[in-house]
């Protein structure tokens, strides 16, 4: 398995999704891994792929925001960041003989070419952005070409694109991540305090921030409250109303701050896939506000599991909705049931990743 991005521990947001596939993998007896990815903790009975040299690279790589915020920030920079990566991936994929490769993101499945290993390949959004660049479709076409191949994105949402792009070279198959399960365990007591608290849980970029701070303006305050969580990696201004608390982790948001909220909100403009956070919110109980994306509409059902606003009038409306007590409890619940039935936990998934696995090899035979 190959992944730019790894938590360095259990305080650290990067990568976390990669650690819980990992870990979940690890404990399957049909499944041997080795995993390529930034230093970290590793789950026991996985293998560490990466050398000495590479690691200190992805180490690097990662305290400069990955490799999607350089092509953002810094592009120059980014451009020696690429041929690098391709170059050690390259290497690494050769190194370690594998009966099938999991590639996360597109751009680490460039390096596979001129090889025939078969490859399963998780496309997230941030992907969609990648495939825009010149030139990027026919090449990931010509690589895929290669083998057996499944492209996995994380959301039925993106089939339709992927077909159309990959479809002849390539199974188009949707795999979703997991939940872990502590999250299904989080208990939201009726809320008694009159302030209403209001979570946004994002990396700052003015994408992901979305219409957030221009719709929020004169809806928060001091008795409707937002606490902003999260790694600035743009410079944006924040609203005096906005309270930031910066990064935050798994264990602070299930024990203090899921419990007393009324829900989380996302106002996001980025390529979205299926946004971990949500998942976990919703699995928690914890309602959902969100921006009327293809990505927001794959999860959360429209005064069901939680809000769709396209405009600040239906943001006011969906604050006002969800704050009611009792259609806050009931619309937690039936959002939890959802993510229970649909999605699963950890160990659901890396079930999904295996049986694709075994496809792709008995193709082989």
């Amino acid at each position: 398995m190959s992944s730019t991005s790894f938590p360095q521990n259990l305080q650290d947001w990067r990568g976390r999704f990669i650690a819980n596939l990992a870990g979940a993998l690890s404990r399957r007896s049909d499944v041997k891994l080795s995993l390529w990815a930034p230093p970290g903790d590793l789950p026991a009975c996985v293998a560490d792929a990466a050398t000495p040299a590479d690691a200190l690279w992805l180490a690097r790589l990662s305290e400069q925001g990955g490799m999607a915020h350089l092509l953002r920030t810094r592009r120059a920079l980014a451009a020696g960041s690429i041929l690098s990566l391709l170059t050690r991936l390259g290497r690494t994929y050769r190194r370690h003989p594998a009966d099938v490769v999991h590639v996360n993101w597109l751009q680490n499945a460039l390096p596979l070419w001129g090889t025939n290993t078969p490859a399963l390949i998780t496309v997230l959004g941030t992907d969609f952005g990648l495939l825009k660049l010149p030139g990027m479709t026919p090449l990931l076409h010509a690589v895929l070409k290669q083998r057996r191949a499944i492209l996995a994105p994380n959301a039925d949402w993106m089939r339709p694109a992927l077909e159309q792009a990959f479809g002849d070279v390539a199974e188009i198959r949707p795999i979703a991540f997991g939940v872990d399960q502590p999250w299904f365990e989080v208990l939201r007591p009726v809320a008694v305090d009159k302030t209403r608290h209001w979570l946004a849980i994002t990396r700052l970029t003015k994408n992901k921030i979305g219409d957030l701070f221009s719709w929020g303006e004169g809806l928060f305050g001091q008795q409707r409250q937002l606490h902003l969580f999260g790694p600035m990696q743009e410079q944006l201004e924040l609203p005096p109303w906005v309270q930031y608390h910066g990064p935050t982790h798994p264990a602070e948001l299930m024990q203090t701050w899921f419990p007393q909220a009324c829900g989380l909100i996302t106002l996001s403009r980025h390529d979205e896939g299926r946004p971990q956070v949500m998942l976990e919110a919703m699995a928690a109980g914890l309602p959902v506000l969100a921006s009327d994306l293809p990505a927001h509409r794959d999860m959360v059902q429209h005064r069901q599991t939680g809000w769709l606003a396209a405009s600040r009038d239906e943001l006011c409306q969906g604050l006002d909705w969800l704050e009611d007590p009792a259609q806050n409890q009931q619309t937690g619940q039936t959002a939890r049931r959802w993510i229970k039935e649909s999605i699963g936990s950890w160990d659901d998934c890396a079930g999904r990743y295996a049986a694709a696995y075994q496809d792709l090899l008995e193709r082989k035979a």
